[in-house]
């Protein structure tokens, strides 16, 4: 089957698109606002596109009811610097409880009861449970129709040290178990198999 992606409705490329580029990594991003208020959001659209510089990238598309700038887009314009959290299995219902649609200023990790931690480049703190952080300062934002390409340099990498092999400073990335988004509304997966948790409305 050939399918002509200009022809479909935005939804419907999403909906392919997203079944075949599976599995995909989540970067559940922590920003500071002008007013220093926190925002919290995860993003599927991600990956890390280099080490020379350490190149991160996000895809954030504008907000479904208003067709507006997210809340992250807004804070990484005006601060140049966010933190891509990274989760795993014993995070993942808090992260996707922090996908629900909020008015502007409110902080999505105080509403799922989750602390942070400071960090140590840039000022949005991290997601203290989270096994892993990259701290970054943007690079660029290129604008293309309604996405957003945010690249980021990695200033800083935080991991717990109960997932780092202490003799050889390896990560124990089977042991972090982090999960990526599958298919579907409620599609994921870790080390451990593929689970649904079903997204806020």
């Amino acid at each position: 089957m050939e399918i002509d992606l200009p022809s479909l409705a935005p939804a419907e490329r999403y909906k392919l698109l997203t079944s075949l580029v599976v599995p995909r990594p989540i970067a559940w991003v922590t920003t500071l606002g002008q007013s220093g208020a926190l925002n919290a959001a995860p993003f599927s659209f991600f990956n890390v596109f280099g080490s020379k510089p350490p190149l991160v990238v996000l895809g954030i598309g504008n907000r479904p009811d208003t067709g507006e700038p997210k809340d992250t887009v807004l804070n990484i314009r005006a601060t140049g610097e966010f933190v891509v959290n990274l989760a795993n299995r014993s995070t993942a219902e808090k992260m996707v409880a922090t996908s629900a649609s909020h008015p502007r200023e409110v902080d999505e990790l105080k509403i799922v009861g989750l602390e942070t931690a400071p960090s140590q480049s840039v000022a949005p703190p991290r997601i203290a449970l989270a096994p892993a952080a990259l701290e970054c300062e943007t690079h660029s934002i290129q604008e293309i129709g309604g996405n957003r390409l945010i690249v980021g340099l990695v200033k800083r990498v935080y991991v717990a040290d109960e997932f780092i092999d202490p003799s050889s400073q390896r990560v124990l990335t089977e042991k972090m178990d982090i999960i990526g988004r599958m298919h579907g509304p409620d599609g994921y997966i870790s080390y451990q198999g593929l689970f649904s948790i079903e997204r806020p409305s």
